[in-house]
Order: C-alpha cells, then structure tokens, then sequence
C-alpha cells in the first residue's frame, strides 16, 4: 500500500514525509483523505487510519488532498491511470468533489465518513466507525443512485436556499467544526433571519410560497440524521422539493425534533413536491449550497435529477436506497 501527500503545484506526486519523486504503479483501489473534514485528523489517526487499510484491503493506495478542489483532480489522475474504484474518507463536501468527476463512469465510489454531517453516508446505511466503513467497502454491493444538477453543477445530497445556506455559508467560515458548532450557528441565526418570498415552477405549474428555506433532496437528511424529507431515495428519479414556511419561535424545537425523528412531513409548516426537475424565478444574487458547500447564483435557478448516473458502494444490494 501507498501513502501519497497531494501536492497540486508539483510536477509528480510525492509519498508522505519523502522529497523524491517516484512512479506510480497502477492500483485498483484509490483511498482520497480529506484531513481536514469534520474533525481534523492528526497525524497519530492518519497512520491509524492507513494500518487498519493496510491490513484488510488489497492493492490499495491512500492519497492525502491538502487543498480544495484536491480531490477532484486526484480523481481524473486516478481515471487515466486505469483505478477501479474510490473511496472519500470525509464528508459531504469531499464526496461531492470526487463523485462529480465519476459521474457518467463505471468506476465506483465508497465512502468513509470522518466529516461533520455525513448526510450521503448515513442516507445509504454506511456506518459511522471507521473500521465497519472499510468492511463496506470490502464486502459492498454496486448499486446505481441518481444525482442533481443544479445551474449544471452537480449534488449528490441536498442543495438549498434561504436559512440552510446562510448557515452553509457561515458554517463553512469557522475554524472549528463538527455538529456543536453547526448548533451553534442555527441557535444564534435563526431568530434574525428573515424569510423570502419565492416562485417556483414545478411540473409546469407555478408556485408561489414564502418560505424559511426551500431544500432540494436527492438523499433523505442534511446530516447528522437531520432528515428533511425522510421517504427521499437516490434511485426513484425525483428530488424532493421541500418548501419549510415561516414559523414561530416557540415552534423551533418542535421542527428541530421532527427533523431528528423523522416526522417533519407531518409539520403544517412543511410541503414536499416531487419532481424531476425545477425552476426557482430569481433575478438577483442568490445564496446556496450544495452538499453543504456555500456557493452563490446569479439569476434564475435550475435543477433536474439525473437518474443512475453514478456507481455506489452499499452494505446490501437488497437495501432500497
């Protein structure tokens, strides 16, 4: 097995804590780490990490991103070398970086959830520890989800406007992560946040709401079990618009625990269309995310699913997804 640092200025990849460059052989199995996600791993758990794979996965090799966007370009270099399959150890902004390169592919994707909400992780009953994750991907089965396109850009979980992006945003500023300090940000931002007034079109029909945040679900949760819309699945070829209105402030908790119990369909404040595809009218600048990760777009926003576009590593081929 191979350890490798990442290093994007470089003409060739380096093996960690070694200054000479060297060829790479052709694996079979790409491990991508994101040390950065969630908790930040330290050097003690890197090594943890790379000796529990060592031991229980062949023909491995684990690559260290060390900025953003790493690890999507270590992807494409991983295609043209021949890799069969991928794993992100991370979270949801790290399996989006290497699952938009793999889309359209036969290569498959697995996952080892180390980031702050693992919603995509915990959508397909990946398990949380480490050591149960590398057994999935030892003993996985293949199956086909669908995925999002958003303005073109793809989402493998959630993507929203209003409330939940003014927090991804602000989220993605801290130097801390990790689900307390997410808390955190939801309890001092809540009450000042100011809801807007959107447009949809929806099946052809348009649909006028205004709404504390609008999620579009390709999974069922944002992460951290927070499911906002708990019967989404990744294979049925529809996102699950979920239109959240305002609410009063004696009715947080209530929402926060519907959320956490899978109940908040059931809310009056909560409806969730579904379709393949939607239009939200916009002509200024909106504030978004996708798969958590803060972005902007200018004018009107478009999504469509696109179905079965990317090769999953499951625990069971006969969990429905």
């Amino acid at each position: 097995m191979k350890i490798i640092i990442f290093i994007r200025q470089a003409p060739e990849i380096l093996y960690l804590n070694q200054r000479l460059p060297i060829l790479l052989t052709l694996d079979k199995t790409a491990f991508i780490l994101n040390p950065f996600s969630g908790y930040t791993l330290k050097e003690k758990q890197i090594s943890r990490i790379s000796g529990y794979i060592d031991r229980h996965v062949k023909n491995a090799e684990i690559i260290i991103s060390e900025n953003k966007g790493d690890a999507s370009e270590i992807t494409r270099r991983k295609i043209k070398e021949g890799i069969e399959r991928i794993i992100a150890i991370g979270g949801d902004g790290t399996v989006n970086e290497i699952a938009r390169v793999l889309v359209d592919t036969e290569i498959a994707l697995g996952i080892i959830p180390t980031g702050s909400g693992n919603g995509l992780a915990r959508h397909l009953r990946i398990p949380m520890r480490f050591e149960k994750a590398v057994d999935v991907i030892n003993y996985c089965a293949i199956k086909k989800m669908d995925y999002g396109l958003i303005n073109g850009k793809p989402f493998f979980c959630t993507t929203g406007i209003g409330f939940d992006a003014e927090v991804g945003h602000k989220f993605a500023k801290q130097n801390r992560c990790g689900f307390i300090s997410y808390l955190k940000i939801i309890l001092s931002g809540f009450r000042a946040y100011k809801p807007e007034k959107y447009t949809l079109i929806i099946d052809d029909q348009e649909i006028k709401r205004k709404a504390f945040l609008i999620t579009l679900a390709n999974a069922s949760q944002w992460g951290n079990n927070a499911c906002i819309s708990p019967i989404a699945s990744v294979e049925d070829g529809l996102l699950d618009i979920c239109v959240l209105s305002p609410f009063p402030t004696f009715m947080a908790a209530d929402i926060g625990v519907r959320l956490l119990t899978k109940k908040i369909e059931r809310s009056r404040y909560m409806e969730i269309f579904r379709s393949d595809k939607i239009l939200i009218k916009s002509s200024g600048k909106t504030t978004i995310h996708y798969d958590g990760e803060p972005g902007e777009i200018t004018g009107n926003i478009e999504a469509k699913i696109i179905p079965q576009g990317l090769n999953i590593m499951v625990p069971d081929q006969t969990l429905s997804i």
